[in-house]
């Protein structure tokens, strides 16, 4: 799923355009703790362990030039100070995903994502979401054809934590759920 500590993968050569969005990386440990959630499988499709970085800004289809243009942007600062939260369901009345919310107590992720937002926006390869950033981690989508439910039973043990590093990834559409490339990544430094 991901590059090497600075190492910049490449996107493929010759392909068409690329979805792509720049997340915050999680420790394995919290990954963890997140997959052993079990959602009714009925309901909700899980989402990969790999698959669960925290989406700081999705540009959505690009070409695959502005990758180049996007590497820069990616760059090293203080990792977030972040506790798991609440479970919730999102948007609150037509859920089609599960989350669980990202407690930012110091606003230091909210500060990453607004400093990621200005600069994607700034090269021109962004639009910034007019709605505010909620910092959470989506860990199931609603399965097709089913009817969202209206509450979560689940629960998420408290965990406090850093985040690990900024990395663009590519997210690749599949029937079994979206594969994420890693195409640049830079750790972040603890606080």
């Amino acid at each position: 799923m991901q590059a090497a500590n600075g190492d910049q993968g490449s996107p493929r050569s010759g392909s068409g355009p690329l979805r792509l969005f720049v997340g915050l990386d999680l420790p394995d440990l919290v990954r963890e703790a997140l997959a052993s959630l079990r959602p009714d499988p009925d309901v909700w499709r899980p989402v990969k362990p790999e698959a669960l970085p925290v989406t700081l800004a999705f540009l959505g289809s690009r070409p695959p030039s502005d990758v180049d243009l996007i590497r820069p942007l990616i760059v090293p600062g203080p990792a977030p100070p972040l506790a798991l939260g609440s479970v919730l369901l999102l948007p609150p009345r037509r859920a089609r995903v599960l989350t669980v919310e990202l407690e930012d107590p110091a606003g230091a992720l909210a500060a990453l994502q607004a400093r990621v937002s200005a600069g994607l926006a700034a090269a021109g390869v962004y639009t910034p979401e007019k709605r505010p950033f909620r910092a959470h981690v989506t860990i199931a989508r609603l399965r097709p054809r089913v009817r969202p439910p209206r509450s979560s039973l689940l629960e998420v043990e408290p965990l406090e934590f850093a985040g690990r590093a900024l990395t663009l990834y590519a997210s690749r559409l599949h029937p079994s759920g979206a594969r994420y490339e890693a195409l640049a990544t830079t750790p972040l430094s603890a606080t």
